[in-house]
């Protein structure tokens, strides 16, 4: 087939571009006929393909899809492991505190001396009659199974990656929120004493509190702020309603050396009262005290002169305060947690209580021993 010269010129001019190429390559087309050089080059014409646009959203298609809960994101890994070291640590601490309150034996403390053990002994150091050591244990054992979980270990856990890193929030909340109430309870109620092992588990709950929550982003946390807020007001109740009714149980700091003195009760006794403190005696109630303790004195004026004189009342501090000097076994073979407490029918009572208390918890009748014969 012969190509006349205004086809070949035709031919060698470029047709529009169909499709956009990031790089094009001309066709050489080889013509034999009577032309001499029967050559035309022509720009070959693009294969539909894609344009730089379109490479670009399908590179974004082939990326893994990343997203908060995904358990390969760098952070979300870096904040589960900070969960494990930090939890594996706040859990040997508070199970070491759950054998010595358990045990009833002294902690060691580089400082602070005779202080952790105050601590550990009174009634700031149990939640309901449950140690206050063994639910930080519990709490400190849950982030770190849920850090091994969602971490890749395999854990006999039956909770899905995005359900516990949603748990991690609300738990980690209420130990920073207790942590928190636990150092007011630790400067305004237990004054003048020092606990290494309480500031070291705040530190360890407020740290966890932040790594987690770090890992929310902020739309995510306006999603579920409702959960940890309300799990942390419940924890706060509860602390506020074991603790409402207990006195301080240590002197202030510049008193901590003492020597024992006593004082003089300035009140009457009544009949109620005395007759009360004969039934108490009899029973073999007891009552025991501290001699700097205000609240022992003004347990002490309720029953009067006479009254006090009947009961049966136990000194834990005959030889007074100062360090190495502690409690009379009499006191800590019972357990005392605070002063006054009292023991009336085997039955540990700590607080101040009025005389009314004592009778209906010791069961005694005034009127029905007072009426005539």
């Amino acid at each position: 087939m012969m190509l006349s010269s205004s086809s070949l010129l035709h031919l060698s001019l470029p047709p529009k571009a169909l499709f956009s190429c990031p790089v094009s390559f001309p066709s050489l087309l080889k013509f034999k006929g009577n032309l001499r050089h029967g050559v035309a080059l022509l720009p070959a014409m693009c294969i539909p393909g894609p344009t730089r646009d379109t490479e670009k959203s399908e590179d974004a298609e082939n990326m893994p899809v990343s997203s908060s809960s995904s358990s390969s994101s760098p952070s979300n890994i870096s904040t589960y492991n900070w969960c494990v070291g930090l939890g594996g640590l706040g859990f040997l601490e508070t199970a070491y505190l759950t054998y010595l309150k358990l045990s009833n034996s002294d902690p060691f403390c580089p400082i602070g001396a005779g202080s952790c053990s105050d601590v550990l002994n009174s009634d700031y150091a149990v939640v309901f009659g449950v140690p206050l050591p063994l639910i930080g244990m519990t709490a400190y054992g849950v982030i770190l199974l849920l850090g091994l979980k969602l971490g890749g270990w395999n854990m006999p856990l039956k909770i899905n990656q995005s359900d516990g890193r949603l748990l991690l929030l609300p738990v980690s909340a209420s130990m920073a929120v207790a942590s928190a109430y636990f150092l007011y309870i630790l400067a305004t109620r237990l004054e003048g004493a020092s606990c290494s092992y309480c500031l070291a588990s705040a530190t360890l709950s407020f740290s966890l509190f932040f790594i987690i929550l770090k890992d929310f982003g902020l739309q995510e946390l306006q999603k579920v702020v409702t959960l940890p807020l309300c799990t942390a007001a419940i924890v706060l109740g509860i602390l506020s309603t074991s603790y409402s009714a207990l006195p301080p149980i240590l002197p202030r700091s510049e008193a901590m050396d003492l020597t024992y003195y006593t004082t003089e009760i300035i009140s009457a006794s009544s009949p109620f009262a005395i007759s009360l403190a004969k039934h108490l005696k009899s029973t073999g109630a007891k009552m025991y005290g501290a001699f700097w303790c205000s609240h022992c004195q003004e347990q002490k004026e309720m029953f009067g002169r006479e009254a006090m004189q009947l009961l049966d009342y136990v000194e834990c501090f005959p030889d007074g305060v100062k360090k190495g000097i502690k409690m009379v076994s009499a006191c800590s073979d019972v357990g005392i947690e605070g002063f006054p407490t009292w023991l009336i029918n085997g039955e540990v009572i700590s607080g101040e209580k009025t005389l009314e208390e004592l009778a209906e918890i010791s069961g005694f009748n005034y009127d029905k021993v007072n009426q005539p014969n």
